[in-house]
């Protein structure tokens, strides 16, 4: 018995209203629709947010001097609000969500001054007393947090890390740092120096070694750079980080055309120089080192940086739709299981109505007898006819 068309129809539809559903629900923030989860909580730690926070998607509103800085974080929305406590103080927080951790992570290493003192809060943080108050500065995840107390007291940093506990966290691959920041040496290091670029208008507001053209963003390069505190002085270490060493051979040439690596060096080149800067490759990485301490302690420098290929679990993967086949693979599995499970509830709520009606309505939706075509080939009365038939018997012939 075929399917009336009514309800192959119904079928259809609902097919189509669970896959536009499920489409939709997976849509992460920062791609057109609204944040999932807000950032802030209503209260923490014995502190009450006063009335609602205020939420923004626009770059201008969290720093409108480093708007374009902000952007190439991939930053997504903020959000602000004043807290009181029960003693009467003040606590000013803005909240800016970055589309991934090394978002987050590089507008840290921005806002991140040297005389700030390191405080332990979640991923990493740093706080500065400013008169009677106190500053803090914080990423957990994607998150950047900065808050501003009216007073300072000793229970601020424990209750930031409550605090830290209830925002929200990112998904998958979207939690990893870049992995070349552990190549940054950590010998004479000047605390809170580091500063994580991804774009050229970061990069010029730290008046680097080389130029944002050198260094080619394009190429899905990224930088990071550190004060060095010398015997003989002060020195300015920059990593650029490629995606492949081939990129960086590359970019090596445009920094020095007359540069030729040795015969038989292909991961590691020597230590060369143009101008007042020193520069090696290693790996997918460029090293390069300036500033008014000898060229012997800057060689010493970059002879600290030394790339090793390594396979972890915490390296971005960069999950891109239109380039990872992995995605694809994943994105296929998921589509089968859940044609799968709509086939599965689909013939469970079909079968269910069925007998339903059928219980209810007795030969009058389904199995109605004007509908029921069976063929039937009588073989009982056939055999019947055929068999000889039971009795006296007739007259039998004289011999």
């Amino acid at each position: 018995m075929k399917m009336p068309r009514f309800y192959r129809i119904v079928a259809c539809l609902l097919g189509v209203f669970w896959t536009v559903t499920l489409l939709a629900a997976d849509s992460p923030p920062g791609s057109g629709s609204a944040p999932v989860r807000a950032i802030l909580p209503e209260a923490f730690g014995g502190w009450q947010m006063q009335g609602k926070a205020q939420t923004s998607t626009d770059p201008s509103a969290a720093d409108p001097s480093n708007a374009a800085i902000l952007k190439e974080y991939r930053f997504t929305d903020l959000a602000q609000a004043t807290y009181t406590s029960v003693d009467g103080r003040t606590l000013k927080i803005r909240a800016a969500r970055f589309a991934d951790a090394s978002g987050a992570f590089g507008a840290y290493t921005f806002y991140l001054q040297p005389e700030m003192a390191k405080e332990q809060i979640d991923d990493q943080g740093a706080s500065l007393k400013a008169g009677e108050g106190q500053r803090v500065l914080f990423y957990r995840g994607h998150v950047l947090v900065d808050a501003v107390f009216s007073r300072e007291s000793v229970m601020s940093v424990a209750q930031l890390r409550e605090l830290a506990g209830m925002l929200p966290r990112p998904t998958g691959s979207n939690g990893n740092l870049p992995g070349f920041i552990e190549f940054m040496p950590r010998r004479g290091y000047v605390a809170n120096t580091q500063k994580y670029v991804m774009g050229p208008a970061g990069l010029a507001a730290l008046a680097p070694p080389v130029s944002a053209e050198t260094v080619d963003f394009g190429a899905s390069s990224e930088v990071s750079v550190g004060r060095y505190n010398l015997a003989s002085g002060d020195a300015t270490l920059m990593l650029i980080s490629y995606p492949t060493p081939q990129l960086a051979a590359d970019h090596l040439r445009r920094l020095d055309p007359e540069h030729q690596p040795p015969a038989g060096t292909k991961g590691v080149s020597t230590i060369g120089s143009v101008g007042s800067i020193l520069y090696k490759r290693t790996g997918p990485l460029l090293a390069i080192a300036s500033g008014p301490a000898s060229e012997s302690d800057m060689k010493s420098l970059l002879g600290l940086v030394n790339y090793e290929a390594s396979v972890t679990w915490n390296e971005n993967t960069y999950f891109d739709k239109n380039n990872n086949i992995g995605v694809l693979i994943v994105n296929v599995l998921l589509l089968c299981a859940i044609l799968g499970a709509m086939a599965i509830v689909a013939g469970v709520a079909f079968g269910g109505f069925r007998i339903l009606m059928k219980r209810w309505f007795p030969d009058r939706v389904f199995d109605r007898p004007e509908q029921i075509e069976f063929i039937s080939l009588h073989l009982a009365e056939a055999t019947s006819e055929d068999s000889p038939q039971t009795g006296t018997e007739g007259p039998k012939k004289p011999t």
